[in-house]
């Protein structure tokens, strides 16, 4: 009887894998549309808009499709996802959405979509958590030094924020509520932005995810006072944690992924799980990702969507306990 386990687990890892080469196969003969419109809610130069371009640029060598990014900034994002929403689900109009968008729905009431069934998952593409950004001329050599001033002159320190639902403004409010300091959000479209008048003096700190600040990092031109994840990043060695600068439990790490229109087909959705997932598994493209200090993802898209419920969750708890209004 031991014999026959052995063959029975033989046999089923054969059919596994047989089943695996032929879903594989079969992805890979489905077409996709000869152009693909990779829809993004923020603007030109951010991390969610880079991000995009490298999905894009790889997407159209290895399919063939002129991939095209197509910005449109506003109102968290919403406006990008809910232009996709109502698309047709052949293809031809995908959304790259960041983490802020499993706030989105709790954040704005009156919105005219649902975030998760509106869409159909894709694939998880890469995270990365966000990090406190002083000007290189700051006198606030560390993140206690920064929360202190805000709490001695409450109000009178500026941050820029991309408002809404975005990771950089929910870590910014979550941060503030747990430490207790007050400091003036100005509101941007986006991090780039905000990055430039950060640089310019007109912004005392910001949040940015670091993939959007490791130009400014690397130029020398602005400072990391903190990263929010749990242990320190390879992108950033020398950058400490939030718990290790200011001594509290926190954790927030930033995401991207890819979403259709709902009901897209299962044989559109394999093919482009497959293609993202051959991207992130490529040397050359994760070097790519860990120079913005991403790091791959991937996966299915069942897991995706298992990630968007449970960020919904998380994220709208926290928007309500905090009584935040979009901005």
């Amino acid at each position: 009887m031991p014999g026959f386990g052995r063959v029975t687990s033989f046999s089923s890892l054969f059919l596994w894998l047989n089943l695996v080469s032929v879903g594989a196969a079969f992805a890979q003969s489905v077409e996709l549309p000869a152009t693909i419109t990779l829809h993004v809610g923020f603007p030109a130069g951010g991390p969610a808009d880079t991000t995009a371009r490298l999905i894009g640029e790889r997407l159209g060598k290895s399919t063939g499709a002129n991939v095209v990014v197509l910005n449109r900034p506003g109102a968290g994002a919403t406006l990008a996802a809910g232009g996709v929403a109502q698309m047709e689900p052949d293809g031809a109009n995908l959304l790259l959405v960041s983490s802020g968008h499993a706030g989105a729905a709790t954040l704005y009431g009156n919105l005219k979509f649902d975030t998760i069934r509106s869409f159909t998952p894709i694939v998880s593409v890469a995270q990365s958590p966000v990090i406190v950004l002083v000007p290189k001329v700051s006198p606030y050599k560390t993140l206690a030094e920064l929360v202190d001033a805000a709490k001695k002159s409450p109000g009178m320190l500026k941050y820029g924020t991309s408002g809404g639902a975005t990771l950089p403004a929910l870590t910014a409010a979550l941060l503030r509520k747990q430490v207790g300091y007050d400091a003036l959000a100005v509101a941007y479209r986006g991090s780039g932005p905000a990055n430039i008048d950060l640089l310019a003096g007109v912004l005392d700190f910001n949040y940015d995810t670091v993939s959007g600040a490791v130009g400014l990092l690397a130029s020398g031109d602005a400072r990391g006072l903190a990263v929010t994840s749990k242990k320190r990043i390879a992108a950033a060695p020398g950058v400490p944690t939030v718990g290790e600068a200011i001594n509290i439990d926190f954790d927030v790490t930033g995401w991207f992924g890819l979403l259709g229109p709902a009901r897209m087909p299962e044989g559109l959705v394999a093919r482009l799980n497959s293609e993202v997932n051959a991207a992130l598994k490529d040397a050359g493209f994760r070097a790519k990702l860990a120079k913005l200090g991403m790091e791959p993802m991937g996966g299915t898209p069942a897991e995706f969507e298992a990630l968007l419920v449970r960020e919904t969750e998380r994220w709208g708890s926290v928007i309500r306990e905090l009584g935040l209004k979009p901005q």
